[in-house]
């Protein structure tokens, strides 16, 4: 969370600096220096003000270096989100949507059903993420044609759906990024159990995006149900 993020949510809710201060905990002079950027807004902190001025979640903060999670927990991430594939799921605590993003996509093996919500990542968070960290992640972790394959299929939704142009201009930007260190080793969509017969079928059948992303995955956009709703 930045000082103008958290300037504008005040405002928008009605708040003097003192209203804003004394639900935070802190004093009015802190908000002050926050908002002025003078004092950065401690993750602790972060937390607590989006979940007070019912901030988007894009705005928790963001791990230096992003820990690896036990993956049975990423649908419960997800439901908490808003992602309607696993809405029967009791949500478990939010996380920011592009860190649960690189979070799923350095997984060796991941559940259909939650490669299956990663674009809708994309598609619900969208601009609000910060692209920057998104690809200095993916490029740390080896993860760009992991992530450039799934912002490839987000965008492949949006070119037939009422997304913004805003929006669309988004997914394509940070594809254009994620190009530049595409990887020319093959690799698969976290799913690095398959077997060398199910190896060479994906070769011959998968879409020409996932070929152009050296990944073995037949995922295409017609695939995602929640992610076309």
């Amino acid at each position: 969370m930045n000082a103008q993020a958290l300037k504008t949510a005040r405002k928008l809710r009605g708040w003097t600096q003192v209203e804003t201060a004394q639900r935070l905990g802190v004093s009015q002079a802190y908000v002050a220096l926050m908002e002025e950027g003078k004092r950065p807004v401690a993750p602790k902190l972060a937390r607590k003000a989006v979940k007070t001025l019912k901030l988007s979640p894009v705005f928790l903060p963001l791990s230096e270096k992003v820990s690896k999670v036990n993956a049975e927990k990423l649908p419960q991430q997800l439901s908490a989100l808003g992602y309607p594939g696993f809405a029967y799921l009791r949500a478990a605590r939010k996380k920011n949507p592009a860190e649960l993003l690189v979070t799923a996509l350095a997984e060796n093996n991941l559940d259909s059903r939650v490669t299956e919500a990663l674009p809708w990542l994309l598609l619900s968070y969208g601009e609000e993420m910060n692209s920057d960290w998104l690809v200095q992640q993916a490029r740390a972790r080896n993860l760009s044609n992991r992530l450039g394959f799934v912002v490839t299929l987000a965008k492949g939704v949006s070119n037939v759906t009422s997304t913004t142009s805003a929006h669309n201009e988004w997914l394509s930007g940070l594809e254009a990024q994620l190009k530049e260190s595409r990887l020319a080793r093959e690799d698969t969509l976290c799913q690095s159990s398959l077997s060398q017969r199910e190896r060479a079928w994906l070769r011959e059948t998968r879409p020409p995006e996932a070929e152009y992303w050296n990944l073995l995955t037949d995922w295409r956009p017609e695939h995602l149900q929640y992610a076309t709703l």
